[in-house]
């Protein structure tokens, strides 16, 4: 019983690293647009960020919710 949830729990460590490697390749690829659109349109860009902060904090506030 024991060996099969060790298995299963490297089973889930091996989904997660894969996981964690594809955002870092999409952080990256994220970050660039973002230096794309403050180069081309900043106060564009800025009204955008500033939509996304306020949705990030969103999900914050439902993440602690869930973590209470």
């Amino acid at each position: 019983m024991k060996r099969k949830k060790t298995l299963r729990s490297n089973k889930y460590l091996r989904v997660i690293k894969q996981i964690e490697n594809i955002r870092k390749k999409n952080n990256v690829n994220w970050m660039n647009i973002l230096r794309l659109a403050f180069k081309k349109s900043p106060k564009s860009a800025a009204k955008i960020m500033s939509k996304i902060y306020i949705d990030d904090d969103k999900i914050t506030q439902l993440v602690r919710k869930l973590s209470n």
